[in-house]
């Protein structure tokens, strides 16, 4: 059973930073892409990065500059770095996978259970 257990959320300030953690666990065959999503109150979800296993990053363009994803491979664990955050970037952050096991090596989404990060003053 894989289980993806995300970490480091909170309340800060504008133009403060926060480092999100997610942490895979279970017996995993290979991570293809992992990432993290938000779903802001009221609004649809959105990816906000994701990283390959080749090492190719996206993000999302209201992101860009402000947000890294890296990731400890040895560990099975990802990180976004959030720096300079805003108000709009109040949402919950849920970390993904794509991954497979070795029960059933075929890729497949798995999803955490989401962390609240709230940007106020």
């Amino acid at each position: 059973q894989v289980q993806l257990e995300e970490s480091g959320g909170g309340l800060v300030q504008p133009g403060g930073s926060l480092r999100l953690s997610c942490a895979a666990s279970g017996s995993i065959g290979s991570i293809n892409t992992m990432g993290w999503y938000r779903q802001a109150p009221g609004k649809d979800s959105e990816m906000v990065a994701t990283l390959t296993s080749g090492g190719n990053t996206d993000y999302a363009d209201s992101v860009k500059g402000r947000f890294t994803i890296s990731r400890e491979k040895a560990r099975n664990t990802w990180y976004l770095q959030m720096n300079s955050l805003k108000s709009e970037d109040t949402a919950v952050y849920y970390c993904s996978a794509n991954l497979w096991v070795p029960t059933n090596p075929v890729y497949r989404d798995y999803w955490g259970q989401g962390t609240q990060v709230t940007v106020s003053s």
